[in-house]
């Protein structure tokens, strides 16, 4: 496999098999040469759980103190005109029922981050399951995006709200925000996202529920934290 330069001298300076306090860790990764664009802090939990079984799937949603640095796109699904009015004020960019439903059946992808729906319209969305659940992008209960209150959670996910669930592999990505925030900013971010996933413990799990951590940015090297 092809490496760059700045991968490999990005990689020398992280000791094999190392386990770094947080801030150095941070401190690390802030110091690695930098990408051509502005890459994403990132933190890879390993999970102990079985993700072949529905009782120990892990999804919630964590509010980023900091945000993500990242403009977050939202489609709300609700046939409600006032409710329909009050997420485009809160800022939706893409807004509709049983019609918008249909559109993206037709066109197979939706261009956004995040998604919102009130309760009533969940049983019309099995339409479009097979094209927002690959992407992460159907809405939940358990992260607060199936709500009558379409506004709060469109103004939660614009701030800084990041919806997780784990892998096929039982293992969740959380973005921290921008290698540029200031170390301490990305700090909290990971503290906050670490308490949220561990609250979201399916019940029934004994022993160690994370099995490792390891943060990185987009495009760099995976540094262990303890």
């Amino acid at each position: 496999m092809y490496r760059s330069k700045r991968y490999k001298t990005n990689i020398a300076s992280v000791e094999k098999g190392k386990i770094y306090p947080l801030d150095e860790a941070i401190d690390l990764l802030k110091k690695a040469r930098a990408a051509k664009f502005q890459e994403t802090v990132e933190v890879h939990f390993s999970l102990n759980i079985n993700p072949g079984k529905t009782e120990q799937q892990v999804r919630s949603g964590v509010d980023l103190p900091h945000g993500t640095g990242k403009k977050v796109k939202v489609a709300v699904f609700t046939d409600n005109q006032s409710l329909a009015a009050a997420a485009e004020k809160a800022g939706a960019e893409i807004v509709g029922g049983e019609s918008l439903i249909e559109k993206i059946q037709t066109a197979k992808s939706l261009d956004v981050e995040a998604t919102v729906a009130t309760p009533d319209m969940m049983p019309k969305l099995a339409k479009i399951a097979k094209i927002l659940g690959p992407r992460g992008l159907m809405p939940n209960p358990k992260n607060e995006t199936v709500t009558q209150d379409v506004a709060k959670a469109v103004t939660m996910l614009k701030k800084g709200k990041v919806n997780f669930k784990n892998d096929k592999s039982g293992n969740v990505h959380i973005p921290l925000g921008k290698i540029s925030f200031d170390a301490a900013n990305i700090k909290e971010n990971y503290e906050v996202s670490k308490k949220a996933l561990e609250k979201a413990k399916p019940k029934g799990i004994k022993g160690k529920f994370i099995r490792s951590i390891i943060m990185s940015t987009t495009m760099g090297v995976g540094v262990k934290i303890g």
